[in-house]
């Protein structure tokens, strides 16, 4: 048995301006970056979204997709009836979280191929609050668990070195949660950590502090909490999952834990079937191969997307 995992930043997949659904300070704090974010314009980036998940895994569609900056439960049920296709039953797991925009880490999964147990909100201790890390316990039909944790990391506005310490946080919290995991459930069990980390794979953040290495043994034969990243091969191909003033950055990546590479986990990691997801129609023509945004409010490119690549990767369940 196989499963095509996947992970997406969707860039603002904010409700409509004055939803109902959304608090009066948060609001206030978005102000004007919503005026012009009207019903028809939050349907059609959606419709976007939800064309380019459907065509991913051969035009299956992910078993599992992890996604960030998504405002609340209802654009994501709208997103996840969006994705509908033939055999597949895509349900929602999100937590309202207290990052300052309003924006979330969440999933949209398979629930006939998965089930979700458990779920938990890890908060990163920060002065000006940030997203969480979003823990989902999935369980197979064959009845093997998959840890996934969804992360969001402070983003590099204000300098890449100034606001470094805030994804160290946040890379000290994972390290933290992933040997509580291993306490818990036994250090061979299928744990995936995946999102935008807005630092690159060899950044300290992700080696020093999250634990995250591009070396297969330094986490098969370590007795630590240790992930390979197997995102880091991808920085020597010239592509990138995002782009700054031309310049190609991974920022998205899939990291895994010794049980899913040794496969007692039940899973095995697919190593060389890692992806940046790249449709023709969501890339730039020009110089660089950027990706084509949807932008945000009255000034919205209708036939964009995110500023983000998705990337995916595979695993095998080992079924008796």
């Amino acid at each position: 048995m196989e499963y095509y995992i996947a992970f997406w930043n969707v860039e603002n997949l904010f409700d409509v301006v004055n939803s109902p659904r959304r608090s009066d300070k948060l609001q206030r704090t978005l102000g004007r970056e919503l005026s012009g974010w009207t019903e028809a314009r939050l349907g059609r980036k959606i419709g976007q979204l939800a064309s380019v998940i459907r065509k991913m895994n051969d035009g299956s569609g992910p078993d599992l997709l992890g996604v960030c900056e998504v405002e609340n439960d209802h654009v994501l049920q709208r997103l996840a009836t969006a994705c509908a296709l033939p055999g597949r039953n895509y349900q929602v797991a999100h937590h309202d979280m207290s990052d300052n925009r309003g924006i979330d880490v969440a999933f949209l999964y398979d629930a006939d191929r998965f089930s979700a147990e458990l779920t938990f909100s890890h908060y990163v201790v920060k002065r000006t609050a940030t997203r969480d890390l979003f823990q989902v316990n999935f369980r197979s039909a064959a009845g093997n668990l998959l840890v996934v944790i969804g992360n969001h990391w402070p983003s590099r506005m204000g300098g890449r070195y100034e606001t470094e310490p805030y994804r160290i946080m946040a890379g000290e919290t994972l390290a933290y949660f992933h040997e509580r995991i291993r306490q818990i459930h036994g250090t061979d069990v299928a744990v995936l950590a995946m999102g935008d980390f807005n630092d690159q794979p060899s950044d300290r953040a992700l080696t020093n502090y999250a634990l995250s290495h591009h070396m297969r043994a330094k986490v098969t034969r370590a007795r630590s909490p240790k992930f390979l990243n197997l995102t880091w091969a991808t920085m020597g191909s010239g592509q990138g999952t995002h782009y700054h003033e031309n310049s190609a950055a991974v920022l998205d990546q899939l990291l895994v834990s010794k049980g899913l590479l040794t496969g007692n986990s039940g899973f095995m990691a697919l190593t060389d079937t890692v992806e940046i997801v790249r449709f023709p129609e969501m890339t730039a023509t020009g110089t660089y191969p950027v990706p084509i945004r949807f932008g945000r409010g009255a000034g919205s490119n209708r036939d964009g997307f995110s500023d983000h690549f998705p990337i995916a990767m595979r695993l095998r369940e080992k079924v008796s």
